[in-house]
């Protein structure tokens, strides 16, 4: 609504409008840089925080398993924004972003959800993990090429809303999925994989979560 106003002579278009504070939502961090608080896992042996930065996995032993350091707040329709770096010296060199996911019992190092997956063969691919076991969106071999930093640290976002995932690497779309199966969970547990079999470490910092 707008309305003018008369002050010292002069005419001022004032404009007004309401915002419904509450309902704006702020990205928030998910790792404060120093210490696990809002997350579980393996920090004993795993998991680390080395510079600001969560990394996990290590490079003088192959990683004898999956793992993976999990949010302990579950989370449906949200936007979110990382950096990550993954290193392997040998063997399978993998790693993802775990999401409307729960941890299973058995075994109890593994999660059940979507996957945004990172490593030869998968980057910036959505997979089923321990559900379907199967990549759900193909890769683009050509665009990864051309966007992919090898070795260094890359912007990851992953935005999930009511069934509709989309990923993006460095700011280029890589996945686009819609889930047909309405039995799918659209909510669950975040978390940081790292994958077994490789001398292979991943680190992820800048974690940045929007909710929808």
């Amino acid at each position: 609504m707008y309305y003018l106003k008369h002050i010292s002579g002069c005419i001022i278009l004032l404009a007004f409008f309401s915002v419904n504070i509450s309902a704006q939502k702020k990205a928030v961090k998910l790792f404060n840089g120093y210490n696990f608080d809002g997350w579980e896992g393996d920090t004993a042996k795993t998991w680390r925080i080395q510079e600001g930065s969560i990394v996990g996995g290590y490079f003088d032993k192959v990683v004898p398993e999956n793992d993976f350091l999990v949010t302990t707040k579950k989370f449906s329709n949200f936007n979110l924004k990382l950096k990550f770096k993954l290193i392997g010296k040998e063997g399978f060199v993998n790693t993802g972003v775990q999401f409307h996911s729960i941890r299973l019992t058995n075994p109890p190092n593994e999660m059940k959800g979507y996957q945004a997956d990172l490593g030869d063969g998968y980057w910036g691919s959505l997979y089923d993990e321990s559900r379907r076991n199967k990549t759900l969106t193909p890769m683009d071999t050509v665009l990864l090429k051309r966007i992919l930093k090898r070795n260094d640290w890359n912007d990851y976002e992953v935005r999930s809303d009511n069934g509709h995932i989309t990923i993006f690497l460095n700011g280029h779309k890589t996945a686009d999925y819609t889930e047909p199966d309405k039995t799918i969970p659209q909510s669950g547990l975040i978390g940081l994989q790292i994958h077994g079999g490789g001398k292979v470490e991943v680190y992820y910092r800048d974690i940045f979560i929007e909710e929808l």
